[in-house]
C-alpha cells in the first residue's frame, strides 16, 4: 500500500485537515478493488468498478480523519491508524450507497454525482455496499496491530454500525417517516436525538474510540475522546439537518429541502432553525470541555469541533 510520506508540518486547521485528508485518499485507493477485464480473475469488473466509483467520488472523509487525528492526540502514529481509518470510510460509503436506494431515500445524487443505483444500476448498488462492508473489517483484521488493538477496533465498529447503531437509528428514522406522513405523529426532540446518536453519532463516536483503541490510550484518554465523539456527533447532525433547509445545493453535491418533503423530524423542525444553531454551538463547546485531559494534544480536535459549526458541504 502507498500513502503520503511527508512530514505533518501543517500550521493551521485546514491544511492539517487536508495532508489527513490526503492521506486517505491515497490508502483508499490502493486497499479498494482493481476492475479486472478478465472474468476468470475472480472478482466481477462491474463490482469493483462500483465500489471505487462510490468511494472515491469525493467527500469530507470527516470520519477516518477523526480516526488519524485521535490517534496522533493520544501519542499514537497515523501509520498505524490507516487501515482502520479507511475501514470507517467504507463503512459510511456502504451506508451511503444503500440509504439513496429507492426503497431507503431514493436519492439521484450524491457528492455532485449521480448515485451508485443510478450509475450502475439497483442490484450492483447493493452488492457494491455489501462488498464495502466486509470489506472494512478485512481491513481492520489485515492491518491493525496488535491483535487486541484490532479485536477493539472490530467490536467498535460492528456496534457503532449494527442494529444498536447506525442501522438500528436507520431503521427507527424510516419508522418516524411513516409515523410523520401516514399517522401525522409530530414525535418529540428527544425521540429525534435517540434517532441520531445511532444514525449518525455512533459512526462519529467510533473513529475517537478506534483511534484511542490503536494508540493504547490510557482510560482517562479513551473517556475524554468517546465524550467528546458523542457531542460532535450529535452536532454535525444538527447543521447537517440546517444545511437541508437553507444550504447550497452545488455545495452540498445533493439536494436540499427532502427531509422536510419526506416528512422527516428534523432538529429545526422542533427547535428552529436559531434554536437548532444554539443546541449545536452547545455541543460543540462541550466537546471542546471534554478534551480538557489530552491538554495541548488535543488542540487540532478542539479547533475541528468548533470549525464544524461553520460547514457549508
Amino acid at each position: 500500500m502507498t500513502s503520503c510520506s511527508e512530514p505533518l508540518t501543517a500550521s493551521t486547521l485546514g491544511e492539517h485537515l487536508d495532508l489527513q485528508r490526503r492521506r486517505v485518499e491515497d490508502a483508499l485507493a490502493a486497499y479498494l478493488p482493481r476492475p479486472e477485464a478478465d472474468p476468470s480473475a475472480g472478482r466481477p469488473e462491474r463490482l469493483a468498478s462500483a465500489m471505487r466509483y462510490s468511494v472515491l467520488g469525493g467527500g469530507k472523509r470527516l470520519r477516518p480523519v477523526l480516526c488519524l487525528m485521535a490517534a496522533e492526540a493520544c501519542g499514537g502514529s497515523w501509520e498505524a491508524a490507516i487501515p482502520a481509518a479507511c475501514a470507517l470510510e467504507l463503512v459510511h460509503t456502504y451506508s451511503l450507497i444503500h440509504d439513496d436506494l429507492p426503497a431507503m431515500d431514493d436519492d439521484d445524487l450524491r457528492r455532485g454525482r449521480p448515485t451508485c443505483h443510478k450509475a450502475y444500476d439497483e442490484a450492483t448498488a447493493i452488492l457494491a455496499g455489501d462488498g464495502l462492508l466486509t470489506l472494512a473489517f478485512e481491513l481492520i483484521a489485515k492491518g491493525v496491530s496488535p491483535d487486541s488493538s484490532a479485536l477493539a477496533c472490530v467490536r467498535i465498529l460492528a456496534e457503532a454500525s449494527g442494529p444498536d447503531g447506525m442501522v438500528g437509528g436507520q431503521m427507527a428514522d424510516l419508522q418516524a417517516e411513516h409515523r410523520a406522513l401516514d399517522q401525522h405523529e409530530e414525535g418529540s426532540l428527544a425521540e429525534l436525538e435517540a434517532i441520531h446518536r445511532r444514525k449518525t453519532g455512533a459512526l462519529l463516536k467510533a473513529p475517537l474510540q478506534m483511534g484511542a483503541a490503536i494508540a493504547r490510550a490510557s482510560d482517562s484518554h479513551r473517556e475524554a475522546l468517546e465524550r467528546y465523539g458523542k457531542a460532535v456527533g450529535l452536532a454535525f447532525q444538527i447543521i447537517d439537518d440546517l444545511l437541508d433547509v437553507e444550504g447550497d445545493e452545488t455545495k452540498l453535491g445533493k439536494r436540499v429541502g427532502k427531509d422536510s418533503g419526506h416528512g422527516k423530524w428534523t432538529y429545526p423542525r422542533f427547535l428552529g432553525v436559531e434554536g437548532s444553531r444554539t443546541r449545536a454551538r452547545q455541543l460543540a463547546h462541550e466537546a471542546v470541555a471534554a478534551l480538557a485531559p489530552l491538554e495541548a494534544r488535543g488542540e487540532r480536535l478542539r479547533d475541528l469541533a468548533l470549525a464544524l459549526l461553520e460547514r457549508d458541504s
